[in-house]
């Protein structure tokens, strides 16, 4: 089993945002992965983009040049 540690998690408002968070932070090299929304978190769509704490500026500036917007920016143990 995975050990948790406090993670940035985005959450979308919907599926279309998070599937299209995946494709830019893939075409961008940005890192982290798609994760359901953790239990703790209430979001609009059941997926959330997972990553480190320390990616929280690259994933905003990627965001705002792709024009995604996230429904919040939580930290959490993931």
């Amino acid at each position: 089993m995975r050990k948790k540690e406090l993670k940035l998690v985005v959450t979308f408002h919907t599926t279309a945002d998070a599937m299209a968070m995946e494709k830019a932070c893939k075409e961008n090299g940005v890192p982290g992965r798609i994760i359901p929304v953790p239990r703790a978190i209430s979001a609009g769509c059941g997926l959330s983009w997972c990553a480190d704490l320390t990616e929280r500026e690259q994933i905003k500036a990627m965001m705002a040049k792709a024009r995604i917007e996230e429904e919040d920016m939580h930290e959490c143990m993931v």
